[in-house]
Formats: structure tokens, C-alpha cells, sequence
């Protein structure tokens, strides 16, 4: 089967480490199911992928070691069961002594065909496309986690959200605003501005500027160049929610800010197999937009993956195998 996976490691020039080619086919195990992928969506933790293990740890987390090597990357994706059911799939693996995910321990989504638990199956609503539904296991069931468990926002709350354009920000943005949030985003540009407003932001701002008004909630998946704004810009008793940094992991913390004003600073990963499902039901029952900036075929991952980590990318970049 055709697929993209990681054939080694250069922390500098990650995409050099990025291959195309045969892979074998992946074998069935018991209450494990496989499934034909349709449609796959790529994430800022497939770029870590492609960094390795090393690279990683330098940076306070963990990744794929040299022994792993070739592994086939992604953790998102809906396809077909054999038998013929439409399903999106859950990332992460949970069961005792298999625990793992979908490009770590075991092979990832961006292959024709993927192996994984029973459980980890979700039906896959008639109303949602193939590759919309690619797009929700990581980056928006970690924003869906981020607003409605860990920010603990009050009723028509003020959530900023750093960052104007990428996967998990345009998720936050339409999240928050179908719960009912004012929601405000900072951006590099004007034309990343414009689009999280067009999405439906109350206001956009130039990064790390002055704002009208202390917010209850910011969340912040940027990291170090933005922590200090991010602190700055809550309310008393407001919350910092940081699910990862795509720009840098050593940042500042002003303490006396963080007990003076009594702020809690709060890390997420993700979400459970629940909190997917009620995601997935959320955005077909009503309808929530998507944003996808490309649909695309497997040979043009790498050009994906260069917007992405450029910070080109307006929403989701999917790759589409067949029908």
C-alpha cells in the first residue's frame, strides 16, 4: 500500500526525513479493525514526528526514537471498515499494556489502510464529508477539551485566542462562539485577521497588543513568544489553557503576576473517545463550519506540510485517497 512515513530524522530540515513510498500492508489482530483510509488531516505533531525523539526531549517532550524507524505518520482520519461502515477514527489507544498513538507506538493514518481497537471506531454521521470529519480527532477535539473541561469559562465569558489561522485557533473560534463566547484573536497579519473575523471572531488584534479589556480565558497553543501576553491580557482569577507551543516551550512566567492576580495556568492533551463522540454529534447537529485550506493527494504532503509549518495553513490541510 502507498504511504508517508518518517525514513529518518533531521531536527533542522524535518521534511528531508519525509518519504513516499510502499509499505506493507498492515496485518489484522483480534478485536482490532482495519480500515481503508478516505480522507486524512495533518497536524503540528506530525512535524515533531519528522524531528524525532531527540529533538523532542530538548524541548521538555517525547517522540519517535531511530529503533521505531520507518513509521508511518498521522493520527487523523475517516475511512471504511471492511464490512462497510463509515467510521472516524480515535488516535489514541487506551488499553492496558497497548497504551499508545496512532504514528507512535503503532503506524499512523497517512497510508491507504490503517489497523486499530475495536473501540476506537466512531460512526461517522451521513451529514459530515469524508474530509471534514478527518479534521476533528486531534486539533479540535483538543480546542473542544481546551474551552468547554479546562478554561471553566462563565456564561457569555471573554476568551482570546493567540493566534488567528492555524488548526486548533479556527477551531477555538468557532467553538467558542457557538457556546456563546465573545471571542477575540491575535494574528501576524492582516490577511490572518481578517479570516478568523470572517470565521466569526468578535475582534482581531496585532500579537501581543494592548486590548480593550482584561479576558476571562486565553488560550494559547503559540508558546513562548506569547505566554507573557497571554498572562498579562486575564482578568483576576482568569485562566491560561496551553495545549502545546508551536513557536517555542521555554516560556516566561511572570510569578508575581500569577499569584497577585490568581491565576491558574492550565495544560491539556487532546480528549477521551466521549469527549469525540459528543464533538463529532456537536458539529453535525449543528452544522458548525470547518475551515480546510486544501484538500490534497498524497505526493503533495510535503508542500503541505511546508505551509503548515510556515504558518501558511488557513484551517485544516486534508489528504483525500479515494472514494
Amino acid at each position: 500500500m502507498l504511504a508517508a512515513y518518517v525514513s529518518h530524522f533531521d531536527p533542522d530540515h524535518p521534511l528531508r526525513g519525509l518519504a513516499i513510498g510502499a509499505r506493507p500492508m498492515p496485518a489484522g489482530r483480534e478485536s482490532w479493525t482495519r480500515v481503508r483510509v478516505v480522507a486524512a488531516s495533518l497536524n503540528h505533531h506530525d512535524l515533531s514526528s519528522l524531528r524525532g525523539g531527540a529533538a523532542m526531549r530538548q524541548r521538555g517532550g517525547a517522540g519517535l526514537t531511530e529503533a521505531d524507524l520507518p513509521k508511518i505518520l498521522g493520527m487523523d482520519a475517516a475511512g471504511v471498515t471492511e464490512d462497510g461502515r463509515e467510521v472516524i477514527i480515535y488516535p489514541l489507544v487506551t488499553r492496558p499494556g497497548q497504551f499508545g498513538a496512532l504514528s507512535g507506538r503503532y503506524d499512523g493514518t497517512f497510508a491507504e489502510y490503517v489497523v486499530v481497537p475495536d473501540e476506537n471506531l466512531i460512526p461517522k454521521p451521513s451529514s459530515l464529508s469524508f474530509e471534514t470529519a478527518a479534521c476533528l480527532p486531534t486539533a479540535w477535539l483538543t480546542a473542544y477539551r481546551m474551552l468547554y473541561e479546562k478554561a471553566e469559562i462563565p456564561p457569555g465569558g471573554t476568551v482570546l485566542v493567540q493566534g488567528a489561522s492555524g488548526a486548533v485557533p479556527t477551531a477555538l473560534v468557532v467553538l467558542g462562539k457557538n457556546a456563546g463566547y465573545r471571542v477575540w484573536v491575535t494574528g501576524r497579519s492582516d490577511e490572518t485577521r481578517a479570516f478568523a473575523l470572517k470565521l466569526g471572531a468578535d475582534a482581531a488584534f496585532e500579537m501581543n497588543a494592548r486590548l480593550p479589556e482584561r479576558v476571562d480565558a486565553v488560550m494559547d497553543v503559540v508558546g513562548a513568544p506569547t505566554w507573557p501576553h497571554s498572562l498579562k491580557c486575564l482578568k483576576r482569577f482568569g485562566t491560561l489553557v496551553a495545549p502545546g507551543a508551536t513557536s517555542g516551550y521555554a516560556a516566561t512566567v511572570d510569578i508575581a503576576r500569577l499569584f497577585t492576580m490568581e491565576l491558574r495556568i492550565v495544560g491539556t492533551a487532546m480528549g477521551s473517545l466521549q469527549q469525540l463522540e459528543a464533538l463529532i454529534d456537536l458539529c453535525a447537529s449543528q452544522q458548525l463550519p470547518v475551515p480546510i485550506d486544501r484538500v490534497i493527494g498524497l505526493k503533495d504532503i510535503g508542500a503541505a506540510f511546508d505551509a503548515m509549518e510556515k504558518g501558511r495553513l488557513r484551517g485544516k490541510a486534508v489528504i483525500r485517497f479515494r472514494g
